[in-house]
C-alpha cells in the first residue's frame, strides 16, 4: 500500500556540510514545492541555518538560502496560495518568504516580526475564509457543486468590504501568543498577549480556526502529568492598532496518565496536533518514553449539564433548556507503539457526516482519512485519524515485522535507526515526503485503493476524484500523477472529459484551459498518447493567441451594442460560410481592427505561428488516419478550426495595414495568394466538422488540393513539444530513483522521448521561446525561465517593450500556459 518513489541525498563536501536541523522543519505547499532545513557546517563548527526549497518534479534542482535566523528554525508554514512561506526560529523572529520575479527556485524575505528572545513553538497564518468540503460519498455525482460544497467559514479578520486581511499568528514557549497583519500598504502590524493570567512554560503547541473567525489554540508543557490547555483568540484592529483577546477553554489529560498501570509508563507529551487547521474539536495527542509511545485521539463535544430535580420543580423552564456545556472526550488509543519520531496529517478536506467510532471505523478507508506515524525503528504507519486503525506501513531499512507485534518485544539495533524526524503528506495524501536523521529526503507513494485489495477500477474512481478536485481548487496534481499508470491514462482522459461536459456553460468556460493541461499531463504518462500532449499544449497556445489578439480590437465609437468587436467578429465568421476570406472580411467593420503599426509588427511571431500551423494541419490532412501524428485531434475539431479561421481573418485585414506583419510563406509561384488558398481549404474543412450540422468526412477534392500543397508551399517544421526533464513519467513501480541533491540525474527514458515526427529536437538545434515563438538560437545568451511540469522556456526579460506584447507577456508572469510553476534555468539548458 506504500513505496518509495525515490530518494534524494547530500553528496558530502570536504569544506562543509549539511546536516538535520534540530529541530528539523518541513513544510508542503499546495503547488508541491517542499521546503525544509538543515544547518551547514564549516569547518571552524559554525552553523548557517538554511532553508531548502524543491519542487517535487526536480528535488535536485533545491534552491537554498542563508535565512539569516541566528538560532534553530523551529516552524515552516506555506500560505493556502502556495507561494509564500513563513520560517519562525528559537529567537523570537520569523520570516516571510515570497519569490523574487514569480521564480520557483528563487525566494526573497521582505517582511517579518521579532518576539525578543523567545521562542516560537507554533506558527500558522491565518484564515482566508475559504474551505471546501469534499464529499466522497457522493463521488459519483454529475456535478461538481454536489461533490465539492463550500462551506460557511468565517475569515480570522477582514477588511473593508468583507475581504480577508493576511498576516500570521504564532505561540511562544513563555505562553505569548503573538499576531503579525500585513496591511494593504505593506506595513505590519504585530501585537503580542499573553494567553493566560498565569503564564507557564509551553513545550508544545498547535493553532486551529473555527467557522466563526476564531482561533484555538492548545498548549501542553511536555508533561503527561499535566493538563492540554485551550484557549480561544480573538484578533480585531482597533484605532489601526492590533488587538487580542483570549479566552480559557476547557482542558484535558491524557488517558494513559489516569490509567493507575501505566501512569508513568509515558512521562514526556511528545506530539501535539490537531487534526486539520480547520478543525479545532479533534486533537491528537502523543506521550512517549525513551522506547515506547502511545497516542489519544479526542473530540470536543456539547453535552447536557444535569440539572438537580429541587431547581427543575423551581423552575420547571430549566428543565426544557438544559444547560450545555464542551467537554473532551477520547474517542480512540492505541496500544503501545515504538517511540513516534514524527507526525504527519492529511490536508484534504474530507466532509464525514458523523465523527463516532463506528462511522470512523465503517468508512472507506480513503487516502485523506489516514494521518502518518514515523517511528525510531524506520517504520511509518499510515493510521485512520479518528479511530487510529493501522491502514498501511512502510518499512525502511529492517525486514517486515507483524504489526501487532508489541514494541517490547522487538530487538534493539546496535545503533540508531535511521528514521523520519520530520514528514508531510501531500495535499491529496497520496504521497508523503520524509527527512530522516540523516538529512536524506524520501517521496513515498500511498495507495489510492488504501484498505482493499487492489483493485484497478477502485482507484481509477478515487484518482478521477481527487483529479476533479485540483481541477476545481487549482491545487497542482503532480501526486496524483505518481499512481497513474500507462494502461490507466486513456481511461482517465475519457471520464476527466466526460465529467468536464456534465458541468454548466459558466464553469467549462472557467475550467477549459485547466482540464486541458490535466489531459497534456495524464498524456505525458502513456507511449500511445504522446502524440496528444503535442495537441493540448497547441490547443491551450491557441486559446491564448485567440483572446490576446481579440482583446486587441476596439469599437470604433462608444455607444455600440453589446457585443465587443472579437464577439461579432465569431458571429459572423460562423454565419458566413463562404470560401473566399475578402467575403467575409467584407462584412465585418474594419476600422474596429485598425492598430498601432509597431503594435502590429511586435505580433508577427504569433501571427506567423497561426499561419505556419494553419499550413500545418493542411498538409497533413491526407495522413489524417494516424492518431499518432501531432495535430490529428484538431482535424476533427471544429471548434478549433473556427477559431484558426476567425484568426485568419484578422490576420488579413491587419496585413492590409501593415503589410510586413503577415505571415511569410515560401511559395514555389510568385503570383501564388497563400492566404486565401489555405482560408478556402481550411473554410471547406471547417464546413465537413463544424458544430452546426452532421460531422461528414472531407471530400475527395479537398484531399486532392492539400496532397498538392507541399508542391505550392514550403511545409515549416513546428516545435511541438517543450523538453521536459522531470521525473513523473520516468518513475517505474517498485524502483526507486537514487538522485543527489544539486547534480541533475541522468534519468530512463520517459514516454515523449519516443522518436516521432516533429517530437525530437536534435543536439545542437536552434532552440525556441516557446511563449514567444522567437528563435534562441543553439546556444541562448539571454536569461531564461522554465515550466516546472510542461518543460516550456521562454526568457526571462522581455525583448519587446510594445503594450500589447506585454499584454501577452503578463499573461504567463507568474504561471505557463499549463498552470506550471516557472524555475530559472541556465543558459546550457538542454
Amino acid at each position: 500500500m506504500m513505496d518509495l518513489a525515490y530518494v534524494c541525498e547530500w553528496e558530502k563536501w570536504p569544506k562543509s556540510t549539511h546536516c538535520p536541523s534540530v529541530p528539523l522543519a518541513c513544510a508542503w505547499s499546495c503547488r508541491n514545492l517542499i521546503a525544509f532545513t538543515t544547518d551547514l557546517r564549516s569547518d571552524d563548527q559554525d552553523l548557517t541555518r538554511v532553508i531548502h526549497i524543491l519542487d517535487t518534479e526536480h528535488p535536485w534542482d533545491l534552491h537554498s538560502v542563508a535565512s539569516e535566523h541566528t538560532e534553530a528554525i523551529t516552524c515552516l508554514e506555506w500560505d493556502q496560495s502556495g507561494s509564500r512561506l513563513l520560517s519562525a526560529d528559537a529567537d523570537g523572529q520569523i520570516k516571510c518568504w515570497s519569490m523574487a520575479d514569480h521564480l520557483a527556485n528563487s525566494w526573497e524575505s521582505s517582511v517579518g516580526s521579532l518576539v525578543e528572545g523567545d521562542p516560537i513553538v507554533a506558527l500558522s497564518w491565518l484564515h482566508n475564509g475559504v474551505k471546501l468540503a469534499l464529499h466522497v460519498e457522493k463521488s459519483g455525482a454529475s456535478s461538481f457543486g454536489e461533490k465539492f460544497s463550500r462551506v460557511k467559514f468565517s475569515p480570522s479578520l477582514t477588511l473593508f468590504g468583507g475581504k480577508p486581511m493576511e498576516g500570521w499568528i504564532a505561540v511562544t514557549v513563555s505562553g505569548l501568543v503573538t499576531v503579525s497583519l500585513l496591511k494593504p500598504s505593506g506595513q505590519v502590524l504585530t501585537s503580542t498577549e499573553s494567553l493566560c493570567r498565569l503564564r507557564g512554560r509551553v513545550a508544545l503547541a498547535d493553532i486551529a480556526f473555527t467557522g466563526g473567525g476564531n482561533i484555538v489554540v492548545a498548549t501542553a508543557d511536555g508533561s503527561s502529568a499535566s493538563p492540554v490547555q485551550f484557549y480561544k483568540v480573538c484578533v480585531s484592529v482597533v484605532s489601526e492598532k492590533c488587538r487580542i483577546d483570549t479566552e480559557i477553554l476547557p482542558s484535558l489529560f491524557m488517558r494513559c496518565t489516569t490509567d493507575p498501570n501505566r501512569k508513568d509508563k509515558f512521562p514526556a507529551i511528545t506530539h501535539l496536533k490537531f487534526l486539520a487547521r480547520d478543525m479545532s474539536e479533534q486533537v491528537l495527542l502523543c506521550a512517549s518514553s525513551q522506547t515506547s509511545s502511545i497516542a489519544e485521539c479526542w473530540s470536543l463535544r456539547k453535552e447536557g449539564l444535569p440539572v438537580n430535580n429541587i431547581f427543575q420543580q423551581i423552575s420547571p423552564a430549566v428543565g426544557d433548556k438544559q444547560p450545555m456545556i464542551l467537554k473532551w472526550r477520547i474517542l480512540s488509543a492505541t496500544n503501545d507503539l515504538d517511540r513516534v519520531s514524527a507526525v504527519a496529517l492529511p490536508k484534504l478536506p474530507i466532509s464525514l457526516t458523523n465523527t463516532d467510532l463506528k462511522v470512523a471505523s465503517d468508512t472507506q478507508f480513503y487516502p485523506g482519512l489516514g494521518l502518518a506515524l514515523a517511528f525510531h525503528d524506520g517504520s511509518v504507519h499510515i493510521v485512520h485519524r479518528l479511530s487510529l486503525q493501522t491502514m498501511a506501513v512502510f518499512y525502511s531499512s529492517a525486514a517486515p515485522r507483524p504489526v501487532d507485534e508489541p514494541a517490547i518485544k522487538r530487538p534493539r539495533t546496535a545503533g540508531p535507526a535511521v528514521h523520519f524526524k520530520a514528514m508531510q503528506l501531500s495535499w491529496t495524501s497520496l504521497a508523503l515526503v520524509g527527512i530522516d536523521n540523516y538529512g536524506k529526503l524520501s517521496m513515498l507513494r500511498i495507495s489510492p485503493s488504501m484498505g482493499h485489495t487492489l483493485d484497478v477500477n477502485l482507484a481509477l474512481r478515487h484518482l478521477l476524484f481527487l483529479l476533479e478536485y485540483c481541477m476545481v481548487t487549482g491545487y497542482d496534481w503532480w501526486d496524483i500523477l505518481l499512481h497513474v499508470q500507462p494502461s490507466m491514462v486513456q481511461s482517465l482522459v475519457e471520464k476527466l472529459h466526460e465529467e468536464y461536459t456534465r458541468q454548466n456553460a459558466a464553469l467549462q468556460q472557467v475550467l477549459s484551459t485547466r482540464i486541458l493541461a490535466m489531459k497534456a499531463s495524464l498524456c505525458r504518462l502513456s507511449p500511445c498518447t504522446v502524440a496528444r500532449v503535442c495537441d493540448y499544449h497547441t490547443k491551450l497556445f491557441l486559446i491564448a493567441i485567440s483572446s490576446t489578439l481579440k482583446s486587441l480590437l476596439r469599437p470604433h465609437f462608444l455607444n455600440t451594442p453589446d457585443k465587443s468587436p472579437g464577439d461579432r467578429l465569431t458571429e459572423i465568421c460562423a454565419k458566413i460560410t463562404d470560401v473566399d476570406i475578402d467575403k467575409v472580411m467584407i462584412n465585418l467593420k474594419t476600422e474596429e481592427f485598425v492598430l498601432d503599426m509597431n503594435t502590429l509588427q511586435a505580433l508577427q511571431q504569433l501571427l506567423q505561428w497561426v499561419g505556419d500551423f494553419v499550413l500545418y494541419l493542411l498538409a497533413s490532412l491526407p495522413n489524417q488516419g494516424s492518431p499518432l501524428r501531432p495535430g490529428h485531434s484538431f482535424l476533427r475539431d471544429g471548434t478549433s478550426l473556427g477559431v484558426l479561421r476567425e484568426l485568419m481573418v484578422v490576420i488579413r485585414i491587419w496585413g492590409l495595414l501593415k503589410p510586413s506583419c503577415l505571415p511569410v510563406y515560401t511559395a514555389t509561384s510568385d503570383t501564388q495568394d497563400s492566404m486565401s488558398l489555405l482560408f478556402r481549404l481550411l473554410t471547406k474543412l471547417w464546413i465537413c466538422c463544424r458544430d452546426e450540422g452532421p460531422a461528414s468526412e472531407p471530400d475527395e477534392a479537398l484531399v486532392d488540393e492539400c496532397c498538392l500543397l507541399p508542391s505550392q508551399l514550403l511545409i515549416p517544421s513546428l516545435d511541438w513539444l517543450p523538453v521536459s526533464d522531470g521525473l513523473v513519467s520516468r518513475l517505474q513501480p517498485k524502483q526507486p530513483l537514487r538522485l543527489q541533491f544539486g547534480r541533475a540525474p541522468t534519468l530512463p527514458g520517459s514516454a515523449t522521448s519516443l522518436q516521432l515526427d516533429g517530437l525530437v529536437r536534435a543536439p545542437g538545434q536552434p532552440k525556441i521561446d516557446h511563449l514567444r515563438r522567437l528563435h534562441l538560437g543553439a546556444y541562448p545568451t539571454e536569461e531564461c525561465k522554465a515550466c516546472t511540469r510542461c518543460g516550456c522556456v521562454t526568457m526571462l526579460k522581455s525583448p519587446n517593450r510594445t503594450t500589447a506584447v506585454k499584454q501577452w507577456e503578463q499573461r504567463w508572469i507568474k504561471n505557463c500556459l499549463c498552470g506550471g510553476l516557472w524555475r530559472r534555468v541556465p543558459l546550457s539548458y538542454p
